[in-house]
């Protein structure tokens, strides 16, 4: 089987994580400080506070941000429900803004239209709480604009864009703060763990204190906080794959070319796009065709392993239908959420392994299996 998704583990990780055990400090300490000083020279931020996933990395970034009971923090329908959750952990309220059809990213003409109904509706956003899905960048110089019109900040959750840009520009640098997640599939993987980046002084100082029990000085704690930090032993990993993520990220790249040249002629299949001024780094890859389930039948049948990500938008899940959701229109991400099929892209495929997997959708054929 042709796996979806493969950990990029050597030699360099095993040796750093040895080096932390012997040295007896596996909990928080120089090997973190080591990796946020280095991730954060690497994304272009004065900041990065190392966390123990990407989730709490969302919250301990929103808190800092200044989001808090009540505020309206505009989304995407169509991510991770960690992204929403963040904001309700906040006591904040998700509301959800249609997609782009072709990038899957937060569409910028919706964006705009959702922020003049909250401001019309006497509920102005405190935020916006973007995602650059799959790698790819979303619309920066659209969205931080139409947010600076209608006095949002803005937050980058980069979960899936670990090394991708926007016009030269790493992403997270362009809001008040992003985040990271650096969980077991990622681009660059510790296992579970995190990181919020941020060029602000106060944030981060207040991400810091939020992520370690509210701590200002060894047993004096100001705020509210959380155990949310990273080991060492997580911190060594990311050393060793942020030393490689550029590699790593030009051999998924490189996959995709393939992938999408030897997929161009085939009938009812939507490629992925990558715009003008963006950098793309295929944390997936991921079509659409109105057969989907299908073809990912089809597909397992041959030896392909596929993903659906993501089948439900948020707004349709059942969390959020309880929570009120269920009457919202958001067209794009409904038909989208019925379409797409991830197919494999990772570093660890070989040109063998990228050819087998687009044989397998040219010979696709609706209403049989391949032995048929």
């Amino acid at each position: 089987m042709i796996r979806l998704a493969q950990p990029h583990l050597g030699e360099e990780e095993i040796k750093a994580v040895a080096d932390v055990i012997r040295s007896g400090i596996i909990a928080s300490g120089p090997q973190v400080r080591r990796f946020e000083e280095t991730f954060a020279a690497y994304v272009g931020v004065r900041h990065a506070i190392a966390t123990a996933n990407g989730t709490v990395a969302l919250h301990a970034a929103l808190l800092g941000a200044g989001v808090g009971p009540g505020d309206r923090v505009v989304t995407t329908p169509f991510t991770f429900i960690a992204t929403a959750n963040a904001i309700l952990y906040c006591g904040a309220v998700p509301v959800f803004s249609d997609i782009d059809p072709d990038t899957y990213n937060l569409s910028p003409a919706a964006l705009a239209e959702t922020l003049g109904q909250l401001k019309d509706a006497g509920t102005p956003a405190k935020a916006v709480l973007l995602v650059h899905l799959f790698g790819l960048p979303c619309d920066m110089t659209s969205i931080m604009a139409i947010a600076a019109e209608h006095g949002a900040i803005v937050i980058e959750d980069c979960a899936q864009a670990h090394g991708a840009a926007y016009n030269g520009r790493r992403v997270g640098t362009f809001g008040t703060a992003g985040t990271f997640s650096f969980y077991a599939t990622k681009n660059l993987t510790t296992g579970e763990g995190g990181m919020v980046v941020t060029d602000s002084d106060e944030v981060a100082e207040r991400v810091r204190q939020l992520v370690n029990h509210g701590r200002v000085d060894r047993y004096e704690h100001a705020l509210l906080g959380y155990n949310y930090r990273m080991t060492d032993l997580a911190a060594a990993i990311g050393l060793a794959q942020l030393a490689k993520l550029e590699q790593l990220n030009l051999k998924r790249r490189a996959n995709a070319v393939r992938l999408s040249r030897q997929l161009a002629q085939v009938p009812g299949l939507v490629l992925p796009v990558e715009p003008e001024g963006c950098y793309h780094v295929y944390h997936q890859y991921t079509v659409r065709h109105p057969e989907r389930d299908e073809l990912a039948r089809w597909l397992r049948e041959s030896g392909v392993e596929t993903g659906v990500i993501y089948p439900i938008p948020l707004h349709q899940q059942p969390l959020y239908r309880e929570l009120g959701y269920a009457d919202q229109s958001l067209p794009v991400a409904e038909e989208v959420s019925r379409q797409v099929l991830s197919l494999p892209v990772h570093p660890g495929l070989s040109d063998q392994d990228i050819a087998a997997v687009a044989e397998g959708v040219r010979a696709f054929v609706p209403g049989r299996l391949p032995s048929a």
